[in-house]
């Protein structure tokens, strides 16, 4: 929904200098995630570790321009065309706007607080109940302060149910979510030791969480539960509880009996006195307590209905847990979960550990941090983790941590080592210490464990690829010297930032305020997610199994199929996600991927039908702008894809960014450049249509020589016996082979290297992790230094005499090869 600039600013009661005209639809409290910097508004809240005002100066060059702060500061008054709102309490305005969007719809909401299980109730209802409405919901775990005004805002007229969690760390927290959320139906899924030091009891606790529901028609529980009970009563709220029970007859939802077998599990219960029984595929303890949960939920609001769900709940699927697989040195695998560090969560992922274990003969290790914020005395805690990991099976545990460390006797029965620190743990690392494991990480994000993921998943190779990042900087100046100011740039970065790396360029490029990033596929955003680049990605060939990386790190597909368009909606509707941006490609003439000039009033109609996606961009791809000969076809192109993008954003009825110009395009077509334009192989030193100049080397391949054999006259060289040498020869052996992308078309003499500041050919046939190289005529010797391509020996020329093209020969450089980024 929208919102005037003035109505927001009399809804939060600010004061203001001057206010412009502007519509607000999205909030933005975090400058990593802008991506519709027109019609957002920003909140510049101050926390113990960070202040949002310190983010103004580079939204506003993103093009936001209207903005809620406590503080005037000096710069305000270089951007005359900005809006800003004073409050006193930015999270507070934040909360008052939501609060009154909240009020204007009288739809059911669910509201679910608890310790444990949230998002998986969440999500497990929305399986099981999206098909009969139409459900607005938390993204992800969007419970906090702060995520949860930005769930309800995401409310619209047609919703037609809510479900939303409420997390809360601190007394009083709730009664500033309550107004947010306006639940008419409360669950609460437990209560557990999450955040106790922050509360006098459990009971204190527990009566917080139900604080959340005083306005609510019903409260759902587990009748079992006898603190929450308690709770309900001295809180005078019992007489609107019901609930489920697996010892009281009289409850709502009675549980006979849970059977379970080795892949799922049979709920026999009774309603009303009528028996049922459903089959989930879970054995999880967890999530039957989950399920009995929804369904709970399911009979309070249509009990007729949920006799008919029994396809449904047979087929419900597990919510996916924050974990990551890894292989390690050694035969080892890692699973990588540091999201958290808490009892409930510990069973979760010593769980996975054991079905990662099955049929494989791998010791069960466990790398275990101090566990923080349980509010429990630490040998009442610590005996209870010992008790954890030996009904688990664990066979060795490794803590780190003071607590875990001077309660390391409670741990008996398997190996154990305990360390103060992070850093201690790291500096008595040897790579035999482990062998044949499946090692669960898991730690609390202050002790960094990532650090040790990355060295025991570690590869070392001799062959380094050399990235000059301030040849990027120059050459991303160079192209944005030459457009207009407002044109806005996409960088190029797939395929593993065409062989250079894509981490350190995109962090780069982020740096000098590039626009966009585009990747081939989803996991290469995922990484570049993970490594904290936060600036919009767009993902330019979606697969349809890779929807979920796409909502999760808010990347932003290429769209060019009316399949991919429907099955995109489809997904967006599951999620609940809405005014997700996707970008519309069009085919002109390349005939690779793409809509059809005449599709677009179909992609207006169904666009226009939902409100999950939105369309940021038009674009389509030029077959041959580097050819001068080709240049009427290009021409045509262009024509063809400028109607047909107008008549798209005509049909939308808002404004969409337009592309069409690649590398070789800004080169040689400026004039097209329309909004954006998108920068590939030239941003990495290779001028697309060879008329740039000026243009810097971005990187160099460079090895060392291995070993120099004495070769006599009339021998062979390597594989196949395709090169003989004429004279007696020294030939040195370096570690670049197949495997690191040396194409063998360099081999028996094709090829060249530098060597001891000369050029040597390459002989014999390029093997898969070394080649051979003639070094008679210099001085060099084993150790020294060979560079494979650089500044003077160029990957163009590499090119040439393999009769391909640059971006092949950047593109095929492998992941072992170390890559080294270096500014001057």
């Amino acid at each position: 929904m929208n919102y005037s600039i003035k109505e927001v600013s009399d809804i939060i009661g600010a004061e203001y200098n001057t206010i412009h005209e502007g519509i607000i639809s999205h909030l933005l409290t975090d400058s990593r995630t802008l991506s519709f910097p027109e019609s957002s508004l920003f909140f510049a809240i101050r926390t113990k570790t960070n202040d949002g005002h310190r983010y103004i100066h580079d939204l506003y060059q993103l093009g936001v321009r209207s903005f809620v702060v406590t503080d005037e500061c000096p710069e305000f008054y270089r951007m005359p065309d900005a809006t800003f709102l004073f409050v006193k309490n930015v999270l507070g305005a934040l909360q008052k706007l939501v609060a009154f969007h909240r009020k204007r719809f009288s739809i059911p909401v669910i509201g679910i607080t608890g310790s444990n299980g949230k998002t998986v109730v969440k999500e497990l209802l929305y399986q099981l109940m999206h098909e009969d409405c139409n459900i607005v919901r938390s993204p992800r775990s969007y419970n906090s302060q702060i995520g949860v005004p930005l769930s309800v805002w995401e409310m619209n007229e047609q919703h037609t149910l809510g479900i939303f969690e409420a997390g809360i760390s601190l007394p009083d927290e709730m009664d500033k979510l309550r107004p947010l959320i306006a639940p008419t139906i409360g669950l609460i899924t437990n209560i557990g030791e999450a955040h106790q030091e922050n509360f006098r009891s459990a009971k204190e606790k527990c009566r917080e969480k139900l604080s959340l529901f005083i306005d609510s028609d019903v409260i759902l529980y587990n009748m079992d539960d006898k603190l929450i009970e308690s709770a309900l009563e001295a809180m005078c709220l019992s007489y609107k509880a019901i609930g489920w029970s697996r010892t009281d007859t009289d409850a709502t939802l009675f549980v006979n009996a849970i059977e379970k077998g080795e892949t799922s599990t049979k709920i026999r219960c009774t309603t009303m006195g009528i028996a049922h029984e459903y089959i989930i595929p879970f054995t999880d303890d967890a999530f039957i307590e989950d399920v009995l949960h929804c369904m709970t939920v399911m009979f309070y609001l249509n009990p007729a209905d949920i006799v008919n769900k029994d396809a449904v709940f047979a087929s419900l699927e597990p919510v996916a847990m924050r974990l990551e697989v890894k292989d390690g040195i050694n035969g080892c695998q890692l699973i990588n979960d540091t999201y958290n560090s808490d009892i409930n969560s510990l069973h979760v992922a010593l769980d996975f550990q054991q079905s990662r274990r099955a049929d494989k003969k791998l010791k069960n290790t466990v790398i275990l941090s101090d566990i923080l914020q349980t509010g429990m005395a630490l040998k009442s805690l610590y005996t209870k983790v010992a008790e954890l990991l030996h009904r688990k099976k664990v066979d060795r545990i490794i803590g780190i941590g003071p607590g875990i460390r001077e309660n390391g006797r409670l741990f008996k029965g398997m190996e154990t080592a305990f360390y103060l620190s992070t850093s201690e743990f790291i500096h008595l690392l040897k790579p035999d210490m482990f062998r044949d494991e499946i090692i669960l990480i898991k730690g609390s994000r202050s002790f960094h464990f990532e650090q040790i993921t990355e060295l025991l998943e570690k590869k070392v190779h001799e062959t380094i690829l050399e990235v000059n990042l301030d040849a990027i900087i120059h050459n991303f100046n160079y192209y944005r010297s030459r457009l207009h100011p407002k044109t806005k740039i996409v960088c190029m970065v797939k395929a593993f930032g065409y062989g250079v790396g894509s981490f350190e360029l995109a962090r780069t490029l982020q740096d000098h305020r590039c626009d966009y990033l585009a990747v081939a596929v989803a996991d290469e955003g995922e990484d570049l997610r993970k490594e904290g680049v936060s600036m919009p990605i767009m993902v330019m060939n979606p697969e349809l199994n890779s929807f979920h990386l796409l909502f999760d790190y808010m990347l932003e597909p290429e769209v060019y199929s009316f399949r991919l368009l429907d099955a995109l909606i489809k997904e967006a509707s599951r999620r609940g996600v809405t005014s997700f941006p996707v970008h519309i490609k069009i085919d002109t003439g390349m005939h690779r991927q793409g809509f059809e000039p005449e599709d677009m009033p179909e992609v207006c109609r169904k666009i226009k039908s939902q409100g999950g996606l939105v369309v940021r961009s038009v674009f389509s791809h030029l077959a041959g702008s580097d050819m001068p000969e080709l240049d009427d076809f290009t021409n045509k192109q262009i024509e063809t894809y400028s109607a047909a993008a107008s008549i798209l954003e005509k049909g939308l009825g808002y404004p969409v960014l337009k592309h069409i110009l690649n590398s070789a395009g800004i080169e040689r077509f400026p004039e097209m450049q329309k909004d954006m334009v998108r920068l590939g192989i030239s941003l990495y030193g290779v001028s697309a249509s060879g008329k740039a100049e000026g243009l810097q080397n971005v990187c160099s391949l460079k090895t060392i020589i291995l070993q120099i054999r004495n070769v006599p006259a009339g021998d062979s060289v390597g594989y196949g016996r395709k090169t003989f040498v004429r004279r007696d020869s020294k030939i040195a052996v370096i570690p670049v082979g197949y495997a690191d992308g040396a194409d063998r078309r360099l081999g028996n003499g094709t090829g060249e290297v530098l060597a001891g500041g000369r050029r040597c050919p390459i002989v014999g046939n390029i093997c898969m992790d070394a080649c051979m190289i003639d070094v008679t005529d210099t001085n060099v010797k084993e150790g020294d230094p060979v560079i494979i391509f650089n500044d003077e020996l160029t990957v163009t020329e590499l090119a040439g005499k393999t009769g391909t093209i640059p971006y092949e020969i950047l593109t095929s450089i492998s992941p072992r090869v170390k890559r080294i980024y270096y500014r001057e």
